[in-house]
């Protein structure tokens, strides 16, 4: 159908073609009112090819080329859309497949024209995803609104004019958000209740993400991406422009923490459905149970665990919101989804070799124990296995820094590279066998320090394929290991020489290293198992905003002003009042303070039922405080009151 090819090919915005449908004059109202008629006779008589295409020409018309602007125009877009709806909701034994993608794909091309307005287009969302489960042309259609808005909201910034068009609103959101959970609850139960074929095939088409997860994916990534990339404008200085910004980043920091309590709040019913699956799949005894415990976790990626929350806890490690109110409103889930996290890593843990090794006791057990110290013994004791037992958590550094020249090197190439590992006590250096350069003067550098100016710890050179000066500097580009003490080495490299015309290229490859911590490279191709590997993320994030409510608010600026005030004697010997059970004690208590001078913070803080009573009598004079005579002047000045004249006495 060359017509369909047509609308792919417009569907791109990088083609030529596309421009060129854009400049089109819109169709008139007799030419689609003919289109409608050709499809209502179509349909009466059942003819699927002319169905599909006039489906096809209705996409292309509802992209490019008609604008509802008069009254006829609408009374013809509402024609169109009862037609496109009749086919949509017609029985699946009445209507094909292929024709119902259509259907779909001409309502989600004519949406803005169909659905003016943004209360009908939030009342069709709200009809497919609430509807959607019930009937299969309500579904396709929803998977289709969705797949459109996700590409499109991606390919836009925040607060574009387009922004709110494609990222819906709060109530959508939240059933977008049930249903994905309700998918990755079935999708885990699949796991123990389908067949032995059925779960093989299931593995084979994990982890594809389904539009609803789509979509949330491309809410969450643009409403991150903005919040950590945003930069305000350089060249508006002025008070309106900073002010807009920092309302733009507020608004996006309030969205990020409304999706994101949503987001760990699914996870959180997500993780006590895998939870279940796992402890029931590890105490039954169907004959492949080790094969789908494997799998588990491969379906678990499927999920918006894998989708979703691994993204969502990198980007809360930002400092853009590393804050005290997000601290504040996602601790109690965090800590809720640590603990089911940990908690499922351990079950999976039970039944692999590792665990089962660790807990086997061998003969010479006995013995090894018998050699313990008594401290050790007692640290034995009381260790109880967890998640990481067993596991060797890789490094950031462990798979090694390349570091390497363009291959093959040009006349008048330099290079200079600083590799920082932190925490390194010496780098391990490695270097490809095929480093070579056209003289033994065109060569590598290298510093056991962050530049040029540390300590030189070798050079290197040369080739000896015969060509150039035919020999190496030194001993030649290193076989083995090259140890740098420290933690930072710098490669200088330079080709001095011009090539000549018949050295190839495998004489000026230039050089390639790789750099590591360790001596042994250690193999991270596997990495840590993924409900481990999330379960120690989530760890990291709550740690950190453990961090952020035990620091509390930050310091302002009338507090850094009156630094100096808030340490002086003065407020040091001040009783001031205080609130205890919900009472506020007077502002001036007798003296001595019957107030205890520590609290124990492991018991409630109860305060003295005798101090809520005021004292009958007179107060207690207070103890006098001597004040620098620099501070008495400025009081007095302040007070307006002169020091007092003592005059002598007259005898």
């Amino acid at each position: 159908m060359c017509i369909h090819q047509l609308n792919l090919l417009a569907a791109s915005n990088n083609l030529p073609i596309s421009s060129f449908l854009g400049k089109q004059h819109p169709i008139e109202a007799h030419h689609l009112s003919s289109i409608c008629d050709i499809m209502e006779k179509a349909m009466v008589n059942g003819d699927t090819c002319i169905i599909r295409c006039i489906l096809v020409v209705f996409q292309v018309v509802f992209k490019f080329f008609f604008s509802p602007q008069t009254e006829r125009n609408r009374d013809i877009v509402r024609r169109s859309g009862l037609l496109l709806w009749q086919l949509l909701m017609a029985p699946r034994d009445q209507i094909c497949s292929e024709i119902q993608k259509e259907v779909c794909l001409a309502i989600s091309s004519g949406l803005n024209i169909l659905y003016p307005g943004e209360a009908e287009i939030n009342n069709l969302l709200k009809l497919v995803l609430t509807e959607g489960e019930r009937n299969s042309g309500l579904s396709q259609l929803r998977d289709v609104i969705l797949t459109n808005l996700a590409e499109q909201l991606q390919n836009n910034r925040f607060g574009s004019e387009d922004d709110d068009h494609y990222r819906l609103n709060d109530e959508l959101l939240h059933y977008i958000l049930k249903i994905v959970v309700r998918e990755s609850c079935v999708l885990i139960t699949k796991c123990q209740t389908v067949s032995k074929d059925d779960f093989q095939r299931l593995l084979s088409t994990v982890p594809a993400a389904s539009s609803c997860l789509r979509y949330l994916m491309a809410v969450q990534n643009h409403l991150l991406s903005n919040t950590i990339l945003i930069k305000p404008d350089d060249n508006d200085d002025s008070d309106s422009s900073l002010q807009g910004e920092t309302l733009k980043v507020q608004e996006l920091k309030t969205s990020i923490l409304s999706l994101a309590t949503q987001i760990l709040t699914g996870c959180d019913e997500v993780l006590e459905m895998l939870q279940q699956v796992t402890t029931a799949l590890i105490n039954s005894d169907i004959s492949d149970r080790e094969q789908r415990l494997k799998g588990l976790e491969q379906i678990t990626k499927a999920t918006m665990l894998g989708h979703l929350l691994p993204v969502l806890l990198t980007s809360l490690m930002h400092p853009n919101l590393q804050t005290l109110t997000m601290a504040d409103a996602l601790m109690p889930q965090l800590v809720q989804l640590v603990l089911y996290t940990s908690q499922t890593a351990l079950l999976l843990k039970t039944q692999s070799p590792v665990f089962s090794e660790l807990n086997s006791s061998p003969s010479c057990a006995p013995e090894q124990k018998g050699k313990q110290l008594p401290d050790e013994r007692m640290l034995e004791e009381k260790e109880e296995p967890g998640f990481l037992t067993g596991l060797k958590i890789p490094a950031p550094w462990a798979a090694g820094k390349t570091v390497e020249t363009v291959h093959p090197v040009r006349d008048n190439y330099k290079f200079k590279e600083t590799v920082h590992i932190p925490g390194a006590r010496c780098l391990y250096l490695r270097f490809d066998n095929r480093c070579s350069s056209q003289y033994d003067y065109d060569k590598l550098v290298i510093y056991a320090g962050p530049s040029t100016n540390s300590r030189k710890v070798a050079e290197y050179g040369g080739n000896t394929l015969g060509y150039g000066s035919r020999s190496v500097l030194g001993t030649g580009w290193p076989k083995d290991l090259v140890k740098v003490e420290g933690d930072t080495v710098t490669f200088s490299f330079e080709m001095r020489s011009g090539r000549e015309h018949n050295t190839p290229d495998k004489a000026m490859w230039g050089f390639a290293c790789t750099v590591r911590a360790q001596e042994s490279s250690e193999d991270v191709s596997g990495g840590l198992p993924f409900l481990v590997d999330l379960a120690l993320g989530l760890s990291v994030l709550a740690c950190s905003m453990l961090r952020i409510l035990y620091n509390g608010p930050e310091i302002t600026k009338d507090e850094e002003t009156c630094q100096e005030l808030l340490r002086s004697k003065l407020l040091q010997r001040c009783q001031w009042q205080v609130e205890a059970n919900g009472v506020i004690s007077p502002a001036l208590t007798p003296s001595p303070s019957p107030l205890p001078l520590t609290i124990e913070e492991d018991r409630e803080f109860t305060y003295p039922s005798d101090v809520l009573v005021p004292p009958v009598g007179h107060y207690f004079d207070l103890p006098r405080i001597r004040l620098p005579p620099g501070i008495m002047i400025k009081l007095r000045e302040i007070s307006g009151r002169a020091r007092p004249q003592f005059r002598p006495s007259i005898k």
